[in-house]
Protein backbone atom coordinates (compact mmCIF):
# COMPACT_ATOMS: atom_id res chain seq x y z
CA UNK A 1 0.00 0.00 0.00
CA UNK A 2 1.48 3.48 -1.09
CA UNK A 3 2.13 6.22 1.38
CA UNK A 4 -0.54 8.90 0.81
CA UNK A 5 1.15 11.95 -0.60
CA UNK A 6 2.16 14.93 1.63
CA UNK A 7 0.32 18.65 0.85
CA UNK A 8 1.84 21.08 -1.51
CA UNK A 9 3.31 23.87 -0.16
CA UNK A 10 0.81 25.58 -1.91
CA UNK A 11 -2.16 23.57 -0.15
CA UNK A 12 -0.46 24.23 3.25
CA UNK A 13 -0.48 27.79 2.58
CA UNK A 14 -4.40 27.89 1.62
CA UNK A 15 -4.82 25.77 4.59
CA UNK A 16 -2.99 28.50 6.85
CA UNK A 17 -4.85 30.81 5.35
CA UNK A 18 -8.56 29.57 5.75
CA UNK A 19 -7.47 28.61 9.75
CA UNK A 20 -6.15 32.57 9.91
CA UNK A 21 -9.12 34.25 8.67
CA UNK A 22 -12.05 31.42 9.61
CA UNK A 23 -14.81 33.48 11.79
CA UNK A 24 -15.10 37.36 12.77
CA UNK A 25 -13.10 36.11 15.94
CA UNK A 26 -10.00 34.87 13.59
CA UNK A 27 -10.34 37.18 11.24
CA UNK A 28 -10.07 40.38 13.73
CA UNK A 29 -6.86 38.41 15.58
CA UNK A 30 -5.55 37.91 12.20
CA UNK A 31 -6.17 41.50 11.29
CA UNK A 32 -4.49 42.94 14.41
CA UNK A 33 -1.38 40.63 14.51
CA UNK A 34 -0.74 41.90 10.56
CA UNK A 35 -1.19 45.30 11.79
CA UNK A 36 1.31 44.65 14.18
CA UNK A 37 3.60 43.46 12.21
CA UNK A 38 3.35 46.34 10.09
CA UNK A 39 4.26 48.91 12.60
CA UNK A 40 7.15 46.81 14.21
CA UNK A 41 8.76 45.13 11.24
CA UNK A 42 9.91 48.01 9.08
CA UNK A 43 11.50 50.24 11.40
CA UNK A 44 13.16 47.17 13.20
CA UNK A 45 15.08 46.04 9.74
CA UNK A 46 15.87 49.60 8.72
CA UNK A 47 17.43 50.04 12.55
CA UNK A 48 19.12 46.30 12.53
CA UNK A 49 19.93 46.17 8.67
CA UNK A 50 19.81 48.80 6.63
CA UNK A 51 21.56 51.96 8.68
CA UNK A 52 23.33 49.38 10.76
CA UNK A 53 27.29 49.76 10.76
CA UNK A 54 28.64 46.41 10.34
CA UNK A 55 32.71 47.67 10.82
CA UNK A 56 33.85 51.00 11.76
CA UNK A 57 34.21 53.43 14.73
CA UNK A 58 31.47 54.68 17.35
CA UNK A 59 31.62 58.11 15.54
CA UNK A 60 30.86 55.83 12.24
CA UNK A 61 27.58 54.62 14.38
CA UNK A 62 26.36 57.40 15.76
CA UNK A 63 26.20 59.05 12.06
CA UNK A 64 24.39 56.36 10.78
CA UNK A 65 21.83 56.23 13.09
CA UNK A 66 21.08 52.49 12.68
CA UNK A 67 22.32 49.75 14.94
CA UNK A 68 25.94 49.66 15.98
CA UNK A 69 26.94 45.95 15.49
CA UNK A 70 30.67 47.12 15.20
CA UNK A 71 30.78 47.38 18.93
CA UNK A 72 29.87 43.55 18.35
CA UNK A 73 32.53 43.45 16.35
CA UNK A 74 35.27 44.91 18.60
CA UNK A 75 34.01 43.53 21.63
CA UNK A 76 33.46 39.95 20.01
CA UNK A 77 36.39 37.92 21.53
CA UNK A 78 36.53 39.86 25.12
CA UNK A 79 32.92 38.66 25.22
CA UNK A 80 34.45 34.97 24.83
CA UNK A 81 37.41 34.98 26.88
CA UNK A 82 37.41 37.80 29.26
CA UNK A 83 39.95 39.30 30.60
CA UNK A 84 42.29 36.37 29.66
CA UNK A 85 45.76 37.09 28.90
CA UNK A 86 45.86 37.84 24.88
CA UNK A 87 48.60 35.89 24.16
CA UNK A 88 47.26 33.03 26.38
CA UNK A 89 43.80 33.00 24.39
CA UNK A 90 44.85 29.85 22.32
CA UNK A 91 44.31 28.18 26.02
CA UNK A 92 40.49 28.66 26.50
CA UNK A 93 40.25 28.59 22.69
CA UNK A 94 41.00 24.73 23.54
CA UNK A 95 39.27 24.91 25.86
CA UNK A 96 36.17 25.19 24.38
CA UNK A 97 36.88 23.11 21.50
CA UNK A 98 36.83 20.70 23.63
CA UNK A 99 33.89 21.05 26.15
CA UNK A 100 31.76 21.78 22.82
CA UNK A 101 33.14 18.51 20.93
CA UNK A 102 32.34 16.55 24.03
CA UNK A 103 28.51 18.11 24.49
CA UNK A 104 27.88 17.12 20.92
CA UNK A 105 29.14 13.75 21.04
CA UNK A 106 27.26 13.55 24.11
CA UNK A 107 24.07 13.94 21.90
CA UNK A 108 24.21 11.16 20.06
CA UNK A 109 22.91 7.84 21.70
CA UNK A 110 25.55 5.94 19.36
CA UNK A 111 28.30 7.91 21.99
CA UNK A 112 26.73 6.45 25.02
CA UNK A 113 29.01 4.16 26.87
CA UNK A 114 31.61 3.94 28.75
CA UNK A 115 34.27 5.36 26.91
CA UNK A 116 32.40 8.84 26.60
CA UNK A 117 32.34 9.14 30.79
CA UNK A 118 36.06 8.01 30.63
CA UNK A 119 36.71 10.86 27.71
CA UNK A 120 34.53 13.73 30.36
CA UNK A 121 36.59 12.46 33.35
CA UNK A 122 39.60 12.76 31.24
CA UNK A 123 38.75 16.48 29.60
CA UNK A 124 38.05 17.32 33.38
CA UNK A 125 41.82 18.21 34.70
CA UNK A 126 43.02 18.76 31.09
CA UNK A 127 40.48 21.61 30.62
CA UNK A 128 41.65 23.19 34.40
CA UNK A 129 45.34 22.48 33.98
CA UNK A 130 44.64 24.39 30.62
CA UNK A 131 42.93 27.00 31.91
CA UNK A 132 44.60 27.88 35.02
CA UNK A 133 48.40 26.83 33.69
CA UNK A 134 51.28 26.74 36.27
CA UNK A 135 52.24 22.94 34.97
CA UNK A 136 54.24 22.00 31.65
CA UNK A 137 55.49 25.22 30.95
CA UNK A 138 52.13 27.30 30.75
CA UNK A 139 51.63 30.32 32.29
CA UNK A 140 49.83 30.74 35.71
CA UNK A 141 46.37 32.37 35.38
CA UNK A 142 44.30 33.39 37.94
CA UNK A 143 40.20 32.45 37.73
CA UNK A 144 39.72 35.89 37.77
CA UNK A 145 40.96 36.97 34.74
CA UNK A 146 38.52 34.04 33.25
CA UNK A 147 35.26 35.61 31.94
CA UNK A 148 32.97 35.80 29.09
CA UNK A 149 31.64 32.56 27.12
CA UNK A 150 34.11 30.22 28.49
CA UNK A 151 33.17 30.80 32.32
CA UNK A 152 29.47 30.21 31.36
CA UNK A 153 30.12 26.70 29.63
CA UNK A 154 31.86 25.87 32.46
CA UNK A 155 29.51 26.73 35.37
CA UNK A 156 26.68 25.21 33.24
CA UNK A 157 28.34 22.28 31.70
CA UNK A 158 29.45 20.99 34.90
CA UNK A 159 27.46 22.16 37.12
CA UNK A 160 24.50 20.55 35.58
CA UNK A 161 26.25 17.08 34.93
CA UNK A 162 27.36 17.12 38.57
CA UNK A 163 24.03 18.19 39.59
CA UNK A 164 21.86 15.91 38.13
CA UNK A 165 23.40 12.16 39.64
CA UNK A 166 22.94 13.90 42.49
CA UNK A 167 19.37 14.46 41.90
CA UNK A 168 18.69 11.01 41.38
CA UNK A 169 20.00 10.03 44.40
CA UNK A 170 18.39 12.67 46.59
CA UNK A 171 15.10 11.78 44.52
CA UNK A 172 15.50 8.05 45.48
CA UNK A 173 16.43 9.17 49.20
CA UNK A 174 13.44 11.16 49.94
CA UNK A 175 10.96 8.15 48.36
CA UNK A 176 13.20 5.68 50.64
CA UNK A 177 11.86 3.32 52.88
CA UNK A 178 15.03 4.57 55.61
CA UNK A 179 13.48 7.31 57.96
CA UNK A 180 17.31 8.97 58.38
CA UNK A 181 17.93 9.05 54.38
CA UNK A 182 14.51 10.63 54.01
CA UNK A 183 14.52 12.82 56.36
CA UNK A 184 18.01 13.80 55.34
CA UNK A 185 16.89 14.11 51.11
CA UNK A 186 13.53 16.35 52.45
CA UNK A 187 15.52 18.52 54.06
CA UNK A 188 18.39 19.11 51.77
CA UNK A 189 15.96 19.56 48.96
CA UNK A 190 13.50 21.65 50.61
CA UNK A 191 15.94 24.28 52.63
CA UNK A 192 17.78 24.73 49.19
CA UNK A 193 14.66 24.88 46.87
CA UNK A 194 13.37 27.36 49.69
CA UNK A 195 15.77 30.21 48.93
CA UNK A 196 17.31 31.98 45.72
CA UNK A 197 20.16 31.05 44.18
CA UNK A 198 22.12 34.07 44.72
CA UNK A 199 21.56 33.49 48.48
CA UNK A 200 23.61 30.15 47.62
CA UNK A 201 26.12 32.04 46.09
CA UNK A 202 26.52 34.54 48.94
CA UNK A 203 26.90 31.65 51.39
CA UNK A 204 29.80 29.52 49.45
CA UNK A 205 31.86 32.87 49.30
CA UNK A 206 31.34 33.77 52.63
CA UNK A 207 30.18 31.30 54.73
CA UNK A 208 31.95 28.23 52.73
CA UNK A 209 35.64 29.14 53.90
CA UNK A 210 34.12 29.89 57.39
CA UNK A 211 33.63 25.68 57.49
CA UNK A 212 37.28 24.69 55.95
CA UNK A 213 40.44 23.72 58.14
CA UNK A 214 42.87 26.29 58.82
CA UNK A 215 45.01 27.37 55.80
CA UNK A 216 42.78 25.95 53.26
CA UNK A 217 41.04 28.32 51.01
CA UNK A 218 38.53 27.20 47.70
CA UNK A 219 38.82 29.32 44.75
CA UNK A 220 36.17 31.21 43.84
CA UNK A 221 35.19 29.35 40.78
CA UNK A 222 34.92 26.38 42.30
CA UNK A 223 32.71 28.09 45.19
CA UNK A 224 30.28 28.82 42.31
CA UNK A 225 30.86 25.15 41.01
CA UNK A 226 29.33 24.11 44.62
CA UNK A 227 26.66 26.10 45.09
CA UNK A 228 25.68 26.08 41.64
CA UNK A 229 25.58 22.49 41.67
CA UNK A 230 23.62 21.59 45.06
CA UNK A 231 21.16 24.25 43.74
CA UNK A 232 20.76 22.42 40.39
CA UNK A 233 20.53 19.05 42.13
CA UNK A 234 17.56 20.30 44.77
CA UNK A 235 15.55 21.50 41.47
CA UNK A 236 15.98 18.25 39.63
CA UNK A 237 15.35 16.17 42.14
CA UNK A 238 11.87 17.17 42.56
CA UNK A 239 11.50 16.47 38.58
CA UNK A 240 12.98 13.21 38.94
CA UNK A 241 10.79 11.99 41.95
CA UNK A 242 7.92 13.45 39.71
CA UNK A 243 8.63 10.80 36.87
CA UNK A 244 9.21 8.10 39.62
CA UNK A 245 5.79 8.61 41.44
CA UNK A 246 3.81 8.45 37.97
CA UNK A 247 5.77 5.16 37.40
CA UNK A 248 2.87 2.27 37.27
CA UNK A 249 2.86 -0.20 40.87
CA UNK A 250 3.07 -3.28 38.40
CA UNK A 251 6.28 -1.73 37.34
CA UNK A 252 8.13 -2.05 40.02
CA UNK A 253 6.18 -5.11 41.28
CA UNK A 254 7.04 -6.92 38.08
CA UNK A 255 11.01 -6.11 39.02
CA UNK A 256 10.35 -7.84 42.34
CA UNK A 257 8.83 -11.09 40.92
CA UNK A 258 11.85 -11.57 38.78
CA UNK A 259 14.35 -10.95 42.17
CA UNK A 260 15.69 -8.00 40.89
CA UNK A 261 17.60 -6.21 43.85
CA UNK A 262 16.62 -2.37 44.79
CA UNK A 263 19.50 -0.71 42.54
CA UNK A 264 18.87 -3.50 39.65
CA UNK A 265 15.35 -2.66 39.65
CA UNK A 266 15.98 1.04 39.28
CA UNK A 267 18.82 1.02 36.98
CA UNK A 268 17.28 -1.29 35.28
CA UNK A 269 13.44 -0.86 34.95
CA UNK A 270 12.66 1.86 37.06
CA UNK A 271 15.07 4.84 36.19
CA UNK A 272 15.01 4.95 32.66
CA UNK A 273 11.21 4.65 32.29
CA UNK A 274 11.05 8.01 34.47
CA UNK A 275 14.17 9.76 33.24
CA UNK A 276 12.15 9.53 29.62
CA UNK A 277 8.71 10.63 30.80
CA UNK A 278 9.95 13.63 32.62
CA UNK A 279 12.40 14.87 29.50
CA UNK A 280 10.22 17.99 29.19
CA UNK A 281 10.22 19.02 32.98
CA UNK A 282 14.09 18.52 32.75
CA UNK A 283 14.69 20.70 29.88
CA UNK A 284 12.74 23.14 30.91
CA UNK A 285 14.77 23.02 34.28
CA UNK A 286 18.21 23.17 32.47
CA UNK A 287 16.78 25.89 30.60
CA UNK A 288 15.78 27.92 33.38
CA UNK A 289 19.27 27.11 35.80
CA UNK A 290 21.70 27.89 32.37
CA UNK A 291 20.31 31.40 32.58
CA UNK A 292 20.74 31.37 35.95
CA UNK A 293 24.53 31.42 35.60
CA UNK A 294 24.16 35.51 34.86
CA UNK A 295 23.81 35.72 38.54
CA UNK A 296 27.43 34.43 39.23
CA UNK A 297 28.62 38.24 39.56
CA UNK A 298 27.43 38.81 42.96
CA UNK A 299 31.20 36.83 44.15
CA UNK A 300 32.90 38.39 41.42
CA UNK A 301 32.74 36.17 38.68
CA UNK A 302 32.38 37.43 34.99
CA UNK A 303 29.92 34.97 32.93
CA UNK A 304 29.15 35.93 29.44
CA UNK A 305 26.56 38.29 30.11
CA UNK A 306 28.94 40.50 32.66
CA UNK A 307 31.17 40.55 30.58
CA UNK A 308 29.54 41.76 27.56
CA UNK A 309 28.04 44.53 30.29
CA UNK A 310 31.69 45.34 31.50
CA UNK A 311 32.59 45.81 27.62
CA UNK A 312 29.83 49.36 28.11
CA UNK A 313 32.39 50.52 29.79
CA UNK A 314 34.82 51.56 27.67
CA UNK A 315 34.97 55.40 26.89
CA UNK A 316 35.92 54.66 22.98
CA UNK A 317 32.45 53.11 22.72
CA UNK A 318 29.77 54.47 25.14
CA UNK A 319 26.23 54.80 24.06
CA UNK A 320 25.30 51.44 22.65
CA UNK A 321 23.72 49.18 25.33
CA UNK A 322 20.81 47.94 22.83
CA UNK A 323 23.33 46.26 20.56
CA UNK A 324 24.87 44.41 23.57
CA UNK A 325 21.86 42.96 24.99
CA UNK A 326 20.22 41.88 21.98
CA UNK A 327 23.13 40.17 21.02
CA UNK A 328 23.26 38.82 24.53
CA UNK A 329 19.76 38.02 24.18
CA UNK A 330 20.19 35.97 20.83
CA UNK A 331 23.16 33.86 22.31
CA UNK A 332 21.27 32.81 24.84
CA UNK A 333 18.12 32.43 22.73
CA UNK A 334 20.27 29.92 19.87
CA UNK A 335 21.56 27.86 23.10
CA UNK A 336 18.09 27.25 24.50
CA UNK A 337 16.31 26.42 21.56
CA UNK A 338 19.08 23.93 20.32
CA UNK A 339 18.30 22.23 24.24
CA UNK A 340 14.44 22.55 23.50
CA UNK A 341 14.92 21.00 20.16
CA UNK A 342 17.10 18.45 21.11
CA UNK A 343 14.43 17.11 23.94
CA UNK A 344 11.99 16.89 21.62
CA UNK A 345 14.23 14.94 19.89
CA UNK A 346 14.79 12.80 22.82
CA UNK A 347 10.74 12.44 23.31
CA UNK A 348 10.53 11.33 19.89
CA UNK A 349 13.17 8.44 20.25
CA UNK A 350 12.31 7.61 23.62
CA UNK A 351 7.92 7.00 22.62
CA UNK A 352 7.12 3.72 23.19
CA UNK A 353 6.01 3.03 19.69
CA UNK A 354 9.18 4.33 17.87
CA UNK A 355 11.08 1.97 20.34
Amino acid sequence: MAAPALPTFTERSVAFARACFNGPVNIAISAACIALLVWLVPPLFSWAVLNATWNGTAAQCREAGGACWAFIREKFWFSVFGLYPYEERWRPGVMLIILVTLVICSTFRAFWNKWLLVAWVVAAPTMLILMGGGVFGLTPVATRLWGGITITGIIAVYGLALGYPLAILLALGRRSNLTLVRWFSTIVIECVRGVPLISLLFMAAIMLPLFLPEGITLDRLARVLVAYTIFTAAYMAEVVRGGLQAMPRGQYEAADAVGLSYWQKMRLVILPQALSITIPSQVNTFIGLFKDTTLVIVIGVFDFFTTLRSALGDPNWLGFPTEAYVFAAGVYFVLCFAMSKYSQKLERDFQPAQR
